[in-house]
């Protein structure tokens, strides 16, 4: 699914085409996505200027005069910015098509339909999706006191630990695999036996993978097209993700592989030797 540097590629991908323009018509073809589409978005958003395109872990925040319009990708979402000639003939899974008064339009896509378009009035704070979330990886709020002090009681392993959205929001499956090698630190490890200096390392690996990742454009997952419908490219550079029995880069050793929570793991076992 698109993780956070996915999303926060497609946000500066259409923030440019949004921001102060004037919704002039939305059309609603299928009301059915994770939770339904309310059905008077289409009324609610007519003439409404957006004032800017914002992101919150997973979720764009589209602000708007009277509310924020709230998507989420989902497994297979994307947004794509479309002139007047690609518009026609919309296929099977283009669900909503807001049309803009600077003659561009915003489609969605969802063929799994577990995305979600919601609106809200409310401060976005305060949303029922937005107020028990974590710290953003990539800002101060997140750094390595915070994770020490939130591990000192949790008893999951490291990587259930870093993907919990009210601890650190963003952190998908890739990406947890990916900062764990780097830091050096087995993904099985129980959170709490972390140690200050390993909480360091994982504090800055996190911020450096999702950093390298979004200025990437993004990993290139088989249901993700940015919004310009080039994929991202961070794949390439991954080191463990999808390897199992490749040879580690660093060391040579095979990349072995588990899954966790539903969740497929990746390690190296000479490089992220186990502890506990």
């Amino acid at each position: 699914m698109p993780e956070l540097p996915e999303v926060e590629t497609t946000r500066k991908g259409i923030q440019p085409y949004l921001e102060k323009a004037v919704i002039t018509d939305v059309i609603i073809r299928n009301f059915s996505l994770r939770w339904p589409i309310p059905t008077d978005l289409a009324e609610t958003l007519n003439q409404q200027t957006i004032h800017s395109v914002k992101r919150r872990a997973k979720y764009l925040l589209i602000e708007c005069d009277t509310g924020t319009l709230m998507i989420h990708l989902g497994m297979s979402g994307s947004l794509r910015i479309l002139d007047k000639i690609e518009r026609d003939n919309p296929a099977k899974h283009h669900h909503v098509d807001i049309t803009l008064d600077n003659g561009h339009l915003l489609r969605y896509t969802d063929p799994r339909r577990f995305g979600a378009i919601l609106w809200t009035d409310q401060t976005i704070k305060e949303h029922k999706l937005i107020a028990h979330l974590g710290p953003e990886p990539l800002l101060k709020d997140f750094h390595t006191d915070y994770l020490y002090q939130q591990a000192l009681t949790k008893r999951c392993s490291v990587k259930t630990f870093i993907m919990t959205g009210q601890v650190v929001v963003g952190v998908g499956n890739i990406y947890a695999n990916e900062s764990l090698f780097l830091s050096g630190i087995h993904p099985k490890t129980i959170a709490q036996n972390l140690t200050k200096a390993q909480c360091e390392k994982l504090t800055e690996q996190i911020k450096l993978v999702l950093s390298k990742a979004i200025k990437a454009g993004g990993t290139t997952l088989k249901d993700f097209t940015k919004s310009d419908g080039k994929p991202g490219y961070f794949a390439q550079q991954l080191n463990v993700y999808g390897r199992k029995n490749e040879p580690c880069r660093h060391c040579g050793n095979n990349i072995e592989h588990y899954k966790e929570t539903q969740r497929a793991t990746y390690y190296c076992p000479k490089c992220q030797p186990e502890t506990n």
